[in-house]
């Protein structure tokens, strides 16, 4: 490799283009070898899920972006067979042919097939983007009828998705939403966002829209004002200001003290006490105090879990279901040793076929795929083991 980083470096501009041109072209046919082992999975695979599910834990991907492998996998190698001879020869890339297959996955075998052939001599040296409105555009011209079918379809995949961004951030969208809704959504919030412009509002028109559209999802200006629950995992050494650790925000993942300060100290926050072992920091007893009456039990392994115990999946725990680490007809209990939390995605993944899972004394789970591979997950501890005496 040292040989080949020294070549590079001599390297002028024609050449360093004509390299990564070169190599772009070799990883296409590689990425064409994956596509047909994950076709063949599949293939081996009643439960689409399953074999998504397999390919995350394997190529430590994104459930999403799993499952969307499996699927064009399967439409290149039944549906679109000229443009997975593309990638073989090295004239498309896999992120090029999962437009194509994502494009033309509402048409039939027949009609994917047509517009397969019309895409052939389009595809290659066009980018993503252009990828994507030639394949829709193939797409309708093979099914000139199918425009209400189409719009029906992408109106009933509207959905709402959170996405956690950097420290202290995130994201909320609804996508593929009606237009006429979206639209007048937007000039509903902008119109909002506006009025709040006055000469002494120091936020930007895109802050005021921001604020304003969160504002009436929490049923701010747009209703009733509502009480919403998320879990902050923080050191009482933090909450009191002795030292500066981060916190967690289940299903977020860890923020600054200051933040985990300024949230902990507002105006409606619950406090609860939570007892970890401070060898391993672990949760071993959740404290009563709160104004809201316990739900015993359940309360108890969703603080533990914090989120779903699912390796790769971040959704809090406190929207999962419980489950039993073994099932109840196997001996299973009705107890903090064997109860676990899981999305419902993966909750119904957990009872297909070839799937085992096992929950240690020391609470780590381990999944065991239908093809022997191994998984371990553990909810990290809470804070780092002590031995020192406290900072006061």
């Amino acid at each position: 490799m040292e040989v080949i980083n020294n070549a590079l470096n001599t390297l002028d501009d024609n050449d360093s283009v004509a390299v990564a041109q070169a190599a772009s072209a070799v990883i296409a046919k590689f990425e064409a070898i994956r596509y047909r082992a994950l076709a063949q999975l599949a293939r081996h695979r009643e439960n689409v899920g399953s074999a998504a599910q397999e390919v995350a834990f394997a190529l430590s991907m994104v459930d999403g972006h799993a499952a969307a492998m499996v699927e064009t996998a399967t439409a290149l190698t039944t549906r679109l067979p000229r443009t997975l001879h593309l990638m073989d020869q090295g004239r498309l890339d896999g992120f090029g042919a999962m437009k194509v297959a994502t494009a033309t996955a509402w048409l039939s075998d027949e009609n994917a097939r047509a517009a397969d052939a019309l895409l052939e001599e389009r595809l290659p040296g066009k980018n993503s983007d252009q990828i994507r409105k030639a394949a829709n555009h193939a797409a309708a011209t093979v099914d000139r009828e199918g425009a209400d079918k189409r719009c029906k379809h992408n109106r009933e995949g509207r959905r709402l998705v959170l996405r956690q961004g950097e420290t202290g951030v995130g994201s909320i969208e609804v996508e593929d939403g009606p237009v006429e809704k979206v639209n007048a959504a937007y000039r509903r919030i902008d119109r909002e966002a506006r009025a709040l412009k006055t000469g002494d509002e120091t936020r930007t028109l895109d802050q005021l829209r921001a604020d304003v559209a969160l504002d009436l999802l929490l049923g701010g200006q747009g209703g009733t004002s509502e009480r919403t629950e998320v879990f902050l995992y923080m050191d009482l050494f933090t909450y009191l200001g002795l030292n500066d650790d981060p916190a967690e925000l289940a299903g977020h993942g860890h923020i600054p003290a200051s933040l985990a300060q300024h949230i902990a100290t507002g105006p409606n926050t619950v406090l609860r006490r939570i007892i970890t072992d401070p060898l391993s920091g672990q949760v071993l007893d959740l404290g009563r105090d709160r104004y809201r009456p316990t739900a015993g039990l359940g309360e108890f392994v969703r603080v533990r879990d914090r989120e779903c115990r699912r390796p790769g999946c971040h959704r809090p725990a406190q929207t999962c279901d419980l489950d039993h680490a073994v099932p109840w007809q196997f001996g299973g209990t009705t107890d903090a040793a064997d109860l676990i939390s899981f999305c419902r995605r993966d909750h119904r993944l957990k009872d297909e076929p070839g799937w085992n899972y096992r929950l240690a004394a020391d609470g780590t789970l381990t999944i065991t795929t239908p093809t022997g591979q191994r998984y371990d997950s553990t909810p990290p501890p809470l804070h780092e083991p002590r031995d020192e005496s406290p900072p006061f």
